[in-house]
């Protein structure tokens, strides 16, 4: 659906932190996007987090499922950063972890719209493996005109 020069279109992210690789699916009409990070040996924060046992931070698998909302939230609003807008990730509620994501993986990332008061925009995300759930929580962004 996107690849990765799309998604560069809507997310002012770049290497080491862009961590959507593709959007496989979006449906605006329904408010949900699902994408994916490749996760691999080679990503930069393997070399401190646990060189002998390589898992991916908690907060970067935050921060890739805010990164999918953020793009479900620009396509919502047909408007991408180059117009003047960016989302910031603001907070989480109902946050859990339930397995470690390691170097191999292809992490898939869910994000539905569910709400949207005064530029505070709410979204149900997951992140899962192999069909298992390994996180999720309720991603808060902010929108803000540049």
């Amino acid at each position: 659906m996107m690849d990765i020069n799309q998604i560069r279109e809507y997310l002012p992210h770049r290497y080491p932190f862009l961590l959507v690789d593709r959007v496989a699916e979006l449906d605006i009409e329904g408010k949900w996007i699902r994408a994916y990070k490749n996760v691999s040996i080679n990503e930069p924060f393997f070399n401190g987090h646990f060189p002998e046992h390589p898992i991916m931070p908690g907060v970067l698998i935050i921060e890739a499922m805010a990164q999918a909302a953020g793009i479900l939230g620009f396509k919502m609003m047909d408007a991408k950063p180059t117009d003047g807008t960016l989302y910031y990730f603001v907070g989480s509620d109902k946050l859990r972890f339930r397995q470690p994501v390691v170097p191999g993986d292809q992490l898939m990332l869910e994000a539905k719209y569910l709400s949207n008061k005064r530029s505070i925009w709410k979204f149900e995300c997951t992140a899962s493996v192999d069909g298992k759930e390994v996180c999720s929580a309720e991603i808060i962004c902010a929108e803000r005109k540049l």
